[in-house]
């Protein structure tokens, strides 16, 4: 088998497929166009000393030239590796060394980041440009000058299950990243619920505002949205509200993808009720929780509701979600098709009841063989065709999940764990909250207290009227042991450049307003 033939295959033999496999800008390219390209961009690889199982690197934008490089890295074997685009130079370096890369693929705005990267190794890798020429770096190559005169017709090379198809490094919260490796037999999978439940197929037009190195957004969009002959829209630069209201209203998805803090920046904007977003069949949002507050507020204003799930770069797309015809604010939804869950208990057992909390367990065929070179934490976290998400999650007597927050999120206060989840699902249901985290913060005699911190809806939001309701509301459904007394409104929350909250900072920013305030 080969995962290109997988992606591109289904779309190629269907009779009479002529949707774009690619729009972005005024350019669409179709499957046989896009196919070509790769087979060139095969051959340019092969010539440059690249074989089956070496890692391809790619600093590349979200444009046809992404697709083009990993479709032609797959075709000979080799294993594509696509990095974050706003990657320092010292990160970049630890990956490249990592990976033992024997290509790097940049474009122009991020070869300088690169030749930092590699200006001091005694063996770095072949540098070159994925499109265009650069003043600064003018001895460097263009893959696409280079694919020039090259065969647009390749037979892949025949690769067997187990072989390495693709990486995708972790964000690295704590310590170095590690890289995910995902072989050739888990692609053909990735598609197993994008057509049954969502509907994906030949005439949609999918787009997901997350850039192509997130596994959310590479998962869904080219190795699911390809294998189902979908006509995948891209966006260059980086997301913002017009900009992807913009690209909404050009295109005309059918179905999007997006993460929870720009569906609210989009209400913020006052933008979701124009033609595009009314007309978009179904909405899917993960990276983080979705509060309730903006599941709300979208479906007044679309109709639409926004289908929240979750998933981890280790089984590359989501393994609980909500569907088009079960979907409940608040809730992560249910186990998606060909994934099992499981719920574990601080002492290894299994979670039977409905309301106690439990780390996830996921069972799926795309999960990951492991990571690479870090043995040990390999067998932490793959055990016997499970992998553990570190996530916690309670589920209801329906059998809907619902997350409460990372284990190392969890709170001891007053001998009890705390599950900050839980808390701030219950502020969240105040349509006046935006986003709201809870955070353990030490007071002067060394105890950890709760800390909630707060965006509301909006500026004009009377404080003092709204920390009150919540008091009263907490007070009135939490043990008192949950309630926080410590109330922190903010203009926003810290988020990685993936839209996940960083507790860490906001750790910092509870401790720091609490010092000032007492």
């Amino acid at each position: 088998m080969n995962a290109a033939d997988v992606l591109l295959g289904p779309a190629l033999s269907m009779a009479g497929h002529n949707a774009p496999a690619i729009i972005v800008g005024n350019r669409k390219i179709s499957y046989p166009e896009l196919d070509a390209l790769a087979c060139q961009a095969a051959a340019v690889m092969l010539d440059l000393g690249v074989t089956a199982q070496d890692r391809v690197l790619l600093v590349v934008e979200d444009r046809p030239e992404f697709f083009v490089t990993y479709l032609g890295a797959m075709k000979i074997g080799a294993v594509p590796v696509a990095i974050n685009l706003r990657i320092s130079a010292g990160e970049l370096g630890y990956m490249i060394c990592d990976s033992e890369c024997k290509l790097l693929v940049a474009d122009v705005d991020y070869l300088s980041v690169c030749t930092r990267a590699i200006e001091e190794m005694t063996d770095s890798p072949p540098l070159i440009v994925a499109d265009g020429v650069s003043n600064d770096f003018p001895g460097l190559q263009s893959l696409v000058g280079l694919m020039e005169g090259q065969p647009k017709q390749m037979a892949s090379r025949p690769m067997k299950p187990d072989d390495m198809a693709l990486w995708m490094y972790t964000s690295g919260t704590t310590g170095q990243p590690k890289a995910v490796i995902h072989v050739q037999k888990s692609i053909p999978t990735l598609g197993r619920y994008l057509g049954p439940v969502y509907g994906v197929g030949p005439g949609d037009r999918i787009f997901c505002s997350s850039k192509l190195f997130f596994a959310f957004s590479l998962g869904h969009i080219l190795l699911g949205g390809l294998q189902l002959g979908a006509s995948i829209i891209l966006h260059t630069g980086w997301p913002s509200a017009n900009a992807i209201a913009d690209v909404v209203e050009l295109y005309r998805p059918t179905v999007m993808f997006s993460v929870p803090v720009l569906y609210r920046n989009i209400l913020h904007e006052e933008l979701a009720g124009s033609a595009g977003f009314l007309a978009v069949r179904h909405y899917i949002s993960a990276g983080e929780q979705l509060p309730s507050g903006i599941f709300r507020q979208w479906m007044a204003v679309t109709g639409h509701p926004i289908l929240e799930g979750i998933g981890a770069s280790e089984a590359v797309i989501m393994f609980i979600g909500n569907r088009p015809d079960d979907f409940q604010a608040g809730s992560t939804g249910r186990p998606l098709p060909g994934t099992d869950v499981r719920l574990v208990d601080d002492e290894n057992q299994p979670v039977v009841d409905p309301g106690l909390p439990g780390v996830l367990w996921v069972r799926c065929d795309s999960l990951a063989s492991g990571y690479w070179r870090q043995d040990e934490k390999s067998r932490a976290a793959f055990v016997e065709g499970w992998f553990c998400t570190s996530d916690v999650f309670v589920f209801d007597a329906e059998g809907r999940f619902y997350y409460q927050g990372r284990i190392d999120d969890m709170l001891k206060v007053s001998g009890q764990w705390v599950s900050p989840g839980e808390i701030e699902a219950c502020v969240l249901s105040n349509p006046l909250v935006g986003e709201a985290a809870v955070v353990g913060v030490q007071n002067a005699e060394g105890f950890t207290r709760l800390a909630l911190c707060l965006v509301p809806t909006h500026r004009k939001v009377n404080t003092d009227e709204l920390q009150t309701e919540l008091a009263e509301k907490m007070s009135a459904t939490l043990s008192i042991y949950k309630c926080p007394r410590r109330f922190i409104f903010l203009d926003e929350m810290p988020h990685t450049t993936s839209g996940k909250l960083q507790r860490y900072k906001l750790r910092q920013i509870a401790a720091d307003f609490l010092a000032v305030s007492t």
